[in-house]
């Protein structure tokens, strides 16, 4: 792989014959270098001072995970229908279709149905997609925990160790993370997909309590909680950015 540096771009060339570009910024409070890919492309960020051949080091010990992201993003070849006030349209919710629409009511809510939800809102209507978001995202993470503390209830005492708190929350290449705190992180698109590919991701940060890295003796114990997780990792890596982009469409720009 070899690199070019052009501004704020790093123009990398693959052992496949392809050229990826990267967006690299240095930022006040890193502390490590972190690469991550979202449906605008890919970025890398570093503490100030890091040298550039860490930073290309870096990369090339990355190479294959970039290119499998960028190809899985590719996956998305059609721009999905805007949310718009009064106008149905599908979604994935639990890796089902699921049909939203809308009605009027004397104050939001999300009234779900079998097949589908239906967005109350009141009149005026002023402030009607940016409340039919926050709707959405609250309904969602309220599913998620749902099926977290049922699944909590049977991990935590096999691994005897629990997590401090749990956030869920929109972010924007991972699935999920486990801070320094031991606080567990998990993407609300897993609302979207299946329940066991949620449950993967929730075994696989509770894992991190006992191992940090992901040396072979944390996949020992990944297997040992949930022995289907290699099916789920690779419905994750096939599917992630249509569920990305699908939550995306759905509560964009609401806060964490």
């Amino acid at each position: 792989m070899t690199q070019h540096l052009e501004g704020d771009w790093l123009e990398l060339s693959t052992t496949s014959g392809g050229t990826i570009r990267v967006l690299k910024s240095a930022h006040p409070r890193a502390r490590r270098l972190r690469l991550t890919v979202t449906p605008k492309g890919a970025r890398v960020s570093y503490p100030h001072g890091t040298h550039p051949a860490q930073v290309s080091a870096f990369l090339r010990s990355h190479v294959d995970w970039l290119e499998r992201k960028l190809d899985e993003l590719n996956l998305v070849t059609k721009p999905l229908p805007a949310l718009r006030l009064g106008y149905a349209t599908e979604f994935p919710l639990r890796g089902e279709t699921t049909l939203l629409d809308w009605a009027e009511g004397p104050y939001p809510k999300v009234e779900p149905y079998e097949g589908g939800l239906t967005l109350v809102i009141p009149r005026p209507h002023t402030r009607a997609l940016p409340v039919a978001r926050g709707l959405l995202a609250s309904y969602f993470e309220t599913l998620m925990r749902r099926d977290v503390a049922r699944w909590m209830a049977s991990y935590v005492p096999q691994l005897g160790l629990a997590p401090t708190a749990l956030r869920i929350r929109p972010m924007k290449s991972l699935w999920g993370s486990l801070d320094t705190r031991d606080r567990i992180n998990l993407d609300l698109a897993l609302a979207l997909a299946p329940p066991t590919a949620l449950r993967y991701v929730l075994a696989h940060e509770l894992c991190h309590l006992k191992v940090r890295s992901h040396s072979p003796r944390f996949w020992t114990q990944v297997e040992h909680l949930f022995p289907d997780w290699r099916e789920q990792r690779d419905w994750l890596r096939q599917n992630g950015a249509v569920l990305k982009a699908e939550l995306d469409r759905l509560v964009a720009d609401v806060a964490d």
